[in-house]
């Protein structure tokens, strides 16, 4: 399997979320605890990209340039994306001053038949040697080969790859599959998956576009997006951690981001928590999460690690009694020294 690239589109998708009201402070905040997890870039800016911020659809705290300045001064290692689309952003006010910032990808979009509107855009980008993708929004309303149609054209403008975006969630995974398989046979391009979860579907669509193909996900930390929110990221890299795929995603480092500022700093109450999730990776009771977290707290050590254990000796419900067993096994033999070693292990 080729290897995927991951764009976090949390602070840009997340933003529908909250109005358009993400804090400086918070962007920096972000990039920096995310910047050496492994993503391939973080998509910042307005819910509606570059240039949209307005009455009609929702004006910013912040600027764009404020936006993307902060991110850019916060990430090291990562690449810095934009989102725009036509008739928000032009080439003059919104995709220059992004250049000058030194914005790494640009994601170029409309809707799903009219690649023909982001001709000039893409253009541009792709003439002055800018990794530029083209994107398709509610491609449930396309049929497979209209989509295809679409996709070569933005192949011909100079379109690095094609991200179809399920804007409404309305997609099946049969329908993902179709739609990925055409777009990976019918161009040269790196084909992508934009999901989001109206269907509960999110995350099993972002799935089977992987196995069809597709290698660029786009997904949000705790699935923080406009609506039921996107495909959940960390949900993501635990189920092809159990498939044994690797994502190149620190896992640990997404599910602290999880946490720490997308449930705690921002205050998004949706998605999964990181404990549902080690539950589910380590095949641990669901119920004893809150007989974890006592145990981790009494004998400091990350309840994640202690479900990982718990996992590797097949734990069954009823033998809560074993939590605070385990965590004691943990402290004194120091199996808390190295938690990746812990992951691992579950493979």
């Amino acid at each position: 399997m080729n290897k995927i690239q991951f764009f976090d589109a949390t602070l840009r998708d997340g933003s529908h979320a909250i109005n358009h009201q993400l804090s400086l402070e918070t962007i920096g905040r972000y990039c920096r605890a995310v910047d050496d997890a492994g993503l391939s870039a973080v998509i910042v800016g307005h819910g509606n990209g570059l240039g949209a911020s307005s009455l009609q659809v929702g004006l910013s705290k912040h600027s764009d340039i404020s936006m993307l300045s902060t991110a850019k001064k916060n990430l090291k290692k990562t690449k810095l994306g934009i989102y725009m689309i036509p008739g928000f952003g032009t080439i003059k006010d919104g995709l220059l001053p992004a250049i000058e910032i030194g914005v790494d990808i640009f994601k170029v979009g409309t809707h799903c038949t009219e690649a023909d509107t982001t001709k000039e855009h893409i253009e541009f980008l792709a003439k002055n040697d800018h990794e530029v993708y083209g994107v398709l929004m509610l491609s449930h309303m396309a049929s497979v080969p209209r989509l295809l149609e679409e996709a070569k054209k933005m192949e011909s403008y100079g379109a690095q790859g094609i991200i179809l975006m399920d804007s409404a969630g309305a997609l099946l995974p049969d329908e993902v599959k179709s739609r990925m398989e055409s777009l990976v046979n019918g161009t040269h391009l790196q084909v992508g998956f934009h999901a989001h979860n109206n269907m509960n579907l999110a995350t099993a669509n972002t799935l089977t576009a992987i196995q069809s193909g597709a290698t660029i996900v786009d997904g949000t930390t705790r699935g923080f997006g406009a609506g039921a929110g996107n495909c959940q990221l960390e949900t993501l890299l635990a189920i092809l951690k159990k498939m044994g795929i690797s994502s190149g995603v620190d896992l640990y480092k997404m599910l602290d981001v999880s946490d720490d500022i997308v449930a705690g700093e921002i205050g998004y109450s949706g998605g999964i928590s990181p404990l549902n999730i080690i539950s589910g990776l380590s095949g641990v009771f669901s119920a004893f999460d809150e007989k974890v977290q006592k145990a981790a707290k009494q004998f400091a050590l990350d309840p994640r690690d202690i479900f990982i254990e718990l996992g590797n000796r097949n734990v069954v419900g009823g033998q809560e009694d074993l939590i605070v067993d385990v965590a004691m096994y943990m402290v004194q033999n120091r199996k808390i020294d190295n938690s990746s070693y812990l992951l691992e292990s579950l493979l």
